[in-house]
């Protein structure tokens, strides 16, 4: 008997250790739930759970965890818009928007979006699930998604899922086996994605559209980074931020005073004009300027970025994003302020440098995001597993060649008449900031003959402009109302 025990048990040690943590590439799971929303009351069902995304042989290479909203007793589903979810990154997971924008729950966080404990959930009176479905995706080694090993126990090439076009290419194809599975290819479509997901989806909309032939009736741009500016050291990009800056200056004090005494909405067209106008032909002639002309800007940047002359002068009137985190505040309270979103504030080990020690801003987020999204995927989806959510994911080296999808975004309006894009965007955010937002919209379609097509909508916050109640409230009804004006309410598409 004893050694029968002591067989069990090593059998039972035996199997503990040769476990292996990983996930389902194909299960789901489906709750039910009730909400109130713009005061009307109603049931919707939550299905969460894991789809494969298949190679040109049919193997399943990786799988995308995903959570998938519809409003229950719905008579047509054909004619109910489904809206499909990205954030960014690259290697962030769809959790921003999920549980703090156009979901059934948001974060508890108090009216500004600050991080109040204990952390969770609670309901979300302003979600789109009243007007559409909703489906956040997770591309891989983002939230539970991850690539799949082979018989032989490799994984596939990292490049498969990696870069600007691959990352386009992959999610198309998954998009369409959610669609087919799902039964919505009738259905009014959208897609919408955050930051580096505002170039996702804009690749995604050629890329469904030419390989998978799935028409859209919008996209939304929510904080959109465009790699096209990024990075490239030329005088449109660094021109293009000063409208941030005297958002930001404006915010924290720290403007003159007959500026400061005006509403922000007064001074940003004027701080736009100076910087399309003035800054950008200025810092075009680079070293060639005439020091008259280059005190001159230097003088109307002191006015309309908060910062002093000396600083404007020693940065040759390029000033760099980090260089203005810093030195805002840098000689009045000493605190740094926030990349992402510049209402936040941070302490640096030392005031001197040039730059933040850390993301004020991110930070301040993690503290709700994280704990949240982990228990309510458990407790609320009821989705059990032992892997890890993964709120940033290993995705790099992220490939960034042949980078068209701006262009592919005129492609796909100039042959879909239904196709209209919305943009939204803080006027604090300075990680992808409104005013290169619109540089973004006024550059899609050069001819203009598009240009009624596009919406932009700008918000007194950061680059998650929904964290703060009031804007939560408008964004959703700005979304609703672009998707009642999308659709095509029985109208042919043609020109």
């Amino acid at each position: 008997m004893k050694k029968c025990l002591l067989l069990l048990l090593v059998s039972a040690s035996f199997i503990s250790f040769s476990q292996t943590r990983s996930i389902p590439s194909d299960t789901t799971v489906i709750t039910t739930h009730n909400t109130i929303i713009k005061g009307n009351s109603f049931s919707y069902t939550a299905e969460t759970g894991t789809q494969p995304v298949w190679n040109k042989n049919g193997d399943a290479i990786a799988t995308l965890y995903y959570t998938y909203y519809t409003r229950d007793n719905i008579k047509n589903r054909s004619k109910r818009p489904l809206l499909i979810s990205f954030n960014g990154g690259p290697g962030s997971a769809s959790v921003w928007m999920h549980v703090a924008y156009t979901g059934p729950k948001i974060l508890k966080i108090d009216d500004e979006g600050y991080p109040v404990q204990p952390y969770g959930v609670k309901d979300n009176p302003n979600s789109i699930l009243d007007v559409a479905d909703v489906v956040y995706v997770n591309p891989v080694n983002t939230g539970y998604s991850r690539m799949i090993a082979n018989k032989e126990g490799e994984l596939p090439n990292r490049e498969l899922f990696f870069g600007i076009n691959a990352d386009v290419t992959y999610l198309a194809e998954w998009i369409n086996t959610f669609v087919t599975r799902k039964n919505r290819w009738e259905s009014p479509k959208y897609i919408i994605g955050e930051s580096y997901g505002g170039t996702r989806v804009m690749g995604l909309a050629k890329e469904l559209q030419t390989k998978q032939w799935m028409y859209l009736n919008g996209v939304i741009l929510v904080s959109p980074a465009d790699y096209k500016l990024y990075n490239t050291s030329q005088p449109v990009y660094s021109a293009l931020n000063l409208p941030y800056f005297t958002a930001a200056a404006w915010y924290q004090k720290a403007l003159p005073n007959d500026l400061q005494q005006k509403d922000l909405l007064d001074i940003l067209p004027e701080a736009e004009n100076f910087a399309v106008n003035e800054l950008m032909p200025a810092l075009a002639k680079g070293g060639f300027i005439s020091e008259n002309k280059k005190q001159t800007i230097a003088k109307k940047m002191v006015r309309y970025s908060g910062l002093s002359e000396k600083a404007i002068l020693q940065n040759n009137l390029d000033i760099p994003t980090s260089f203005f985190w810093k030195e805002l505040l840098r000689h009045k309270t000493g605190q740094t302020i926030g990349r992402l979103d510049s209402r936040y504030l941070g302490i640096d080990k030392r005031e001197a440098g040039d730059r933040p020690d850390y993301n004020a801003e991110l930070t301040s987020w993690l503290h709700s995001f994280t704990p949240a999204i982990n228990f309510y995927i458990r407790e609320h989806l009821n989705f059990k597993t032992d892997l890890k959510y993964n709120m940033f994911g290993d995705v790099h080296p992220w490939d960034r060649r042949n980078n068209n999808v701006r262009e592919g975004l005129r492609e796909a309006m100039a042959q879909n008449p239904y196709l209209k894009v919305l943009i939204q965007s803080g006027y604090y955010d300075g990680a992808t900031t409104y005013f290169a937002a619109k540089y973004t919209m006024w550059q899609v379609d050069p001819s203009g003959k598009m240009k009624d097509r596009f919406t932009f909508k700008g918000y007194r916050s950061g680059h998650m402009m929904y964290l703060r109640n009031e804007d939560l409230i408008k964004a959703n009804d700005d979304i609703r109302t672009f998707i009642k004006n999308s659709l095509s309410n029985g109208k042919s598409a043609k020109y």
